[in-house]
């Protein structure tokens, strides 16, 4: 199989594709309507071939651009959305995996999309109030009912995994994984192997850490997220910007940017392995997407292996109120 394109729910998509939470939620204000659908039209016709959105982006905002700006070129993009969050807008989001709450959160994101069938649906978290078994089983109703083509997971462990499986076969786990968040290798990525699913990375720049444009976190926004990471925050992050100056050294014997580098390198982990970047800017967009075809230097990869890992990355990747909605297995990490 090429690089630049991954197996996932029995479709070919781009092995770079295409987050689109930064539009909505999680990293300050959203993208205005013009700009947004400018960057949507803009990231198909770069060949980006799989969008992941969620209901939870924005309060149902990133679902209905896509719905607004590309509905029209629906049949050139493979759709991935995701439930099991409650959405109160003046309110923070809480996780509800009820079976009725998840379907009735399909039917909205249906309509928000403008289309009639999501290709792959994902249960966003688990619900520790709710059987798993009864949460995957409302999606494994959607199925049978055609309103969605494939079952997804994300951040859970790797029983939690199997045991989805056993319920209804998971096409896709979603977990956050890059260089500098590898929690996924304890278990996960060698299950999601084992049982035939593709491992969708999210945050696969490092939330922005390996763009190596992150240099000053006072300048973050009011709402961005990062302000919540362990990481970013004053005490560690001037100990992970010491990474920087031997990482940008790598880029440049790679002969790629930054972006580049990490996201060739998570691709470079396995071959059912799709990374999922988000980005406002159209020069990312188009510079992210150039890494499909990237192929590192054998001795680069080990050197980044060596530089950048769970040993020299200072910090908890969540703080502790988010840490306890994701099952994902923990490395012992310096916090």
């Amino acid at each position: 199989m090429p690089q630049s394109t991954r197996l996932l729910a029995n479709r070919l998509v781009s092995a770079v594709s295409l987050g689109c939470m930064s539009l909505s939620h999680g990293y300050g204000e959203k993208s205005s309507s013009k700009h947004s659908e400018k960057f949507l039209h803009q990231a198909l016709d770069l060949g980006y071939t799989m969008l992941d959105t969620a209901a939870v982006y924005g309060h149902g905002h990133n679902e209905s651009m896509i719905g607004q700006f590309i509905s029209q070129r629906r049949s050139e993009f493979f759709l991935a959305s995701k439930c099991g969050f409650g959405q109160q807008p003046d309110s923070q989001p809480s996780i509800n995996g009820r079976p009725e709450y998840i379907k009735a959160t399909c039917e909205a994101s249906l309509k928000r999309l403008q289309t009639d069938h999501i290709d792959l649906y994902y249960l966003h978290r688990r619900d520790m109030n709710v059987p798993l078994e009864d949460s995957i089983g409302a999606l494994a109703d959607l199925c049978q009912e055609g309103k969605i083509g494939a079952v997804g997971v994300s951040e859970i462990s790797a029983a939690d995994l199997h045991k989805a499986h056993a319920e209804h076969p998971i096409s896709a786990i979603q977990s956050e994984y890059s260089l500098w968040t590898r929690n996924v290798e304890i278990e996960v990525l060698e299950a999601s192997q084992k049982i035939g699913a593709a491992f969708v990375a999210f945050s696969p720049l490092a939330r922005g850490f390996l763009t190596n444009k992150l240099h000053d976190t006072s300048q973050l926004v009011e709402h961005d997220l990062r302000h919540t990471m362990p990481r970013f925050n004053a005490q560690h992050y001037p100990a992970n910007l010491a990474l920087l100056p031997a990482y940008i050294s790598l880029a440049e014997r790679q002969g790629c940017t930054p972006a580049q580098l990490a996201l060739a390198w998570v691709l470079t982990q396995g071959d059912h392995i799709i990374a999922i970047p988000g980005t406002q800017n159209l020069a990312h967009l188009k510079q992210n997407i150039a890494a499909n075809d990237l192929e590192l230097d054998a001795h680069i990869v080990i050197e980044l292996n060596d530089l950048i890992n769970q040993h020299t990355v200072h910090g908890a990747r969540y703080s502790d109120k988010a840490q306890a909605t994701v099952t994902t297995e923990r490395f012992s990490e310096k916090d």
